[in-house]
């Protein structure tokens, strides 16, 4: 019979292993494909966006998982991530990365099976270009955030393909909505966490970036582009005149917010910034969703 000490430590791993997976950003990737299934199919397959839901969450999980476990020397170096479960010893490395790999293929399975090939394609691309491309090039190079807002930005279309939807132009502006976000929203957290990153030794603009000038003009330039791409699905039929208002009106803050940080460029005015790139997403996608829903 189990003791009182040995279910403690299993609660404890299950604890460890549930925050390895950074079940916010699971939840962040998981709402950004089921925008893009019900904006595809305002009618849903309940059963198949179920089952889209349940795998994307997994693959999810274990694609952060790895990524922990790959840089869990860089995180024992900075002070916002050394409590994680690796680098703080409540975790192993090898249970760990033998749960982010069961995870991440249950997932794909889930997907291939019940949400059609091409979403667990782009689950699959999503998984391997974040931990094979984008974990490793983030020591060497500031272009790694490019790189890394392409897995960003796969969801949408992996929900969207799930949904029926098909490949036009859409499709595409909703993949470069997410792409063109992710730039200002983490040039911003970059700007916050620069000493951080310095001390892990990771290749972030802002540590490079010394007084802060091309952090402020790219997060402007990426914001200002968001704009219009962000009208391309109401154009294209998927959402009307609320979610154009929501788009304009939106952008247009987020685009003051960055060009208040590119001429100050103060922890202040990157932490408004960044709440604000924070706001804009969700906000954005729940207009277009209930519009699509209604119409």
């Amino acid at each position: 019979m189990p003791t009182l000490s040995s279910r403690w430590s299993s609660a404890c791993n299950v604890r460890a292993l549930l925050e390895l997976t950074k079940p916010r950003i699971v939840l962040l990737v998981v709402a950004t494909m089921a925008a893009g299934f019900l904006l595809a199919a305002p009618v849903p397959d309940v059963s198949v966006l179920a089952h889209t839901i349940i795998g994307t969450a997994l693959v999810a999980a274990g694609t952060n998982a790895m990524n922990q476990w790959w840089e869990r020397d860089v995180d024992a170096r900075m002070v916002r991530t050394r409590r994680r479960p690796l680098p703080s010893g409540r975790l192993a490395p090898g249970p760990a990365v033998a749960f982010a790999a069961g995870v991440s293929a249950v997932g794909l399975a889930e997907l291939a099976l019940f949400s059609g090939t091409p979403t667990a394609i782009l689950a699959g691309l999503t998984l391997a270009s974040y931990v094979l491309v984008y974990t490793p090039l983030k020591r060497h190079t500031p272009l790694a955030l490019l790189v890394g807002s392409v897995p960003g930005a796969l969801p949408i279309l992996g929900g969207w393909v799930a949904g029926g939807g098909e490949w036009g132009p859409p499709a595409w502006a909703l993949f470069a909505i997410l792409f063109l976000w992710q730039v200002p929203h983490f040039l911003a957290l970059g700007w916050l966490h620069r000493e951080d990153y310095r001390r892990a030794g990771i290749a972030a603009l802002a540590v490079q970036d010394v007084d802060g000038s091309q952090s402020g003009r790219q997060s402007a330039a990426y914001a200002l582009a968001l704009i219009p791409v962000s009208l391309v699905p109401v154009l294209g039929g998927v959402g009307g005149p609320a979610s154009a208002l929501a788009a304009l009106g939106l952008g247009g803050v987020l685009l003051g917010g960055a060009v208040a940080f590119a001429r100050r460029r103060s922890t202040l005015h990157a932490r408004r910034l960044f709440r604000l790139s924070v706001a804009y997403l969700p906000l954005l996608l729940v207009v277009l969703v209930v519009e699509r829903l209604v119409s």
